[in-house]
């Protein structure tokens, strides 16, 4: 009996992708207006096949093609919402002052992650949502006249053909195993400001599988759902 219970949750959480966003207040922002300017900065993957013993092997194929996949999904999806976001990729420029920005964007969006989302507020940050990465933003400009970029981080892990043997017997004698997750965070900047106006945490569900372009697509109108945009 457990191991139907388990596999009729699976099928119905199969195509379940959840998030959670937070969006700055109206008085902290400049509205994204139709048809304006964007960067959507390449999105960064970071896959990994979780194996029988519990350990993670990095799959640079795997991020490379969720990375291309997800990187369209985006662009189609804003192009539908009448934002011309135009594709950036700023992985060569990590030296430097865009360097700088790019490492600050990543370290603003785990502290977000852990504040925002965890169990712990920051005092400084309990009235709202209210982050920025500071003025270097603008930076990212450069001679695009864009005003807004969106940035896309994508981490998970598959189970290997072993582990999910594993996970039946485990059933059997109902001990749960991790079978890995993927999850998905995409945050809204003002360039001119630097401040964070819209930030969403997904976690993927089985059927938006990154990996794949129509996966991506679909995560990523999961993700955008809601978005001031």
């Amino acid at each position: 009996m457990r191991i139907w219970l388990l596999a009729l949750c699976c099928l119905v959480l199969a195509g379940c992708t959840t998030s959670r966003a937070r969006v700055a207040a109206p008085e902290l922002t400049t509205p994204v207006t139709a048809g304006s300017a964007g960067l959507l900065v390449k999105p960064v993957a970071r896959l990994a096949l979780l194996t029988v013993a519990g350990l993670t092997e990095r799959r640079d194929d795997w991020s490379r093609d969720a990375a291309t996949h997800l990187a369209a999904g985006f662009q189609a999806e804003l192009a539908k919402r009448d934002h011309p976001f135009n594709l950036v990729d700023l992985s060569g420029q990590m030296e430097g002052r865009t360097g700088q920005v790019l490492r600050l964007n990543e370290a603003v969006g785990d502290t977000i992650q852990t504040y925002e989302f965890g169990a712990q507020r920051l005092p400084t940050k309990a009235k709202g949502f209210d982050w920025t990465l500071g003025e270097g933003t603008r930076l990212l400009r450069g001679d695009s006249g864009a005003d807004h970029a969106l940035f896309v981080t994508a981490r998970g892990t598959w189970s290997s053909p072993g582990r999910k043997v594993l996970l039946v017997g485990a059933a059997i004698i109902g001990t749960p195993i991790p079978m890995g997750s993927q999850t998905l965070s995409a945050s809204l900047v003002d360039l001119r400001t630097g401040r964070v106006i819209w930030y969403n945490q997904a976690l993927a569900g089985p059927a938006d599988d990154m990996r794949t372009p129509e996966g991506a697509q679909a995560l990523a109108a999961s993700v955008l759902k809601g978005a001031p945009l």
